[in-house]
């Protein structure tokens, strides 16, 4: 059996779903909050928790890549989970209509729910992934499909310089992944929250990469210029370069719909 592990990023106490040999919860910012168990905090040893603010999940899966090892490494929410299991009837029903009230692209690759009862034993089981990571080298959410392009979208929500920050580094230090950087902006698909499912050598070749975009982003930005919700500027990025990444490294990945527990956002 195949050592895998998929942490669970929490950012404060609420509702713990999976808590197992294979589903770890995780607090990330642990720094400010001083978690204990079932969580495991990103405070330890090798660590950014300080930077949780501008970070998010990040430092937790920092403290993860750095702290750990496993054959198989994954990531998820606290309120998003992946499955194989299909939508049922009434959900996919119901997804008719998001076209009509505008959340239909919001919403693709979602399973929304508050049902935690019926929709627990469909999450992602560690047997289930053994069986995908057999035919595929890992795993993302589906990609969500933005109203815009990635570029266009970016600049509507966030500072547009970003992007062109993001690129000049990409020509200093990977000028090889300018084609991907370039084709992602073009296009409408993000993989988003920043979680995937890896098989190692691959998950430490892209966190190398990752967190040197990421922490060379920050080096070179004025960090005080990102307040209230973009604040989140390093998870905002990391998206993005996310994408990027397996544009440019072309795994082959399954892509899995995330059951969302829309009640515990409000937690």
């Amino acid at each position: 059996m195949l050592d895998a592990k998929i942490y669970v990023v929490h950012y404060k106490k609420g509702t713990i779903v999976k808590d197992d040999d294979f589903y770890q919860p995780l607090m990330s910012g642990n720094v400010f909050t001083n978690e204990k168990e079932p969580f495991v905090g990103d405070d330890t040893n090798d660590n950014i928790s300080e930077k949780n603010a501008y970070y998010s999940e990040l430092t937790g899966i920092y403290w993860a890549w750095k702290n750990t090892h496993h054959e198989i490494t994954g990531f998820c929410h606290y309120r998003r989970f992946y499955t194989i299991h299909p939508e049922p009837f009434l959900y996919k029903l119901k997804r008719f209509f998001y076209p009509l009230v505008g959340i239909g692209k919001k919403r693709f690759g979602l399973i929304y729910t508050k049902d935690i009862q019926t929709f627990q034993s469909k999450i992602l089981t560690k047997d289930e992934l053994i069986e995908v990571l057999a035919q595929y080298d890992g795993v993302l959410p589906q990609a969500r499909k933005l109203k815009y392009t990635v570029e266009e979208h970016y600049r509507r929500y966030h500072d547009i310089n970003d992007l062109s920050l993001l690129r000049s580094i990409l020509t200093e230090k990977y000028p090889d992944y300018l084609d991907a950087f370039d084709l992602v902006l073009k296009d409408n698909r993000l993989y988003a929250n920043n979680i995937c499912i890896l098989k190692n050598p691959q998950f430490d070749h892209f966190m190398t990469w990752w967190f040197d975009m990421i922490f060379e982003f920050e080096k070179r930005s004025n960090m005080d210029k990102y307040v209230g919700y973009q604040e989140r500027i390093m998870g905002f990025i990391s998206e993005r370069l996310l994408t990027v990444w397996f544009k440019k490294n072309k795994l082959n990945c399954k892509e899995l719909q995330l059951i969302y527990f829309k009640s515990f956002k409000k937690e």
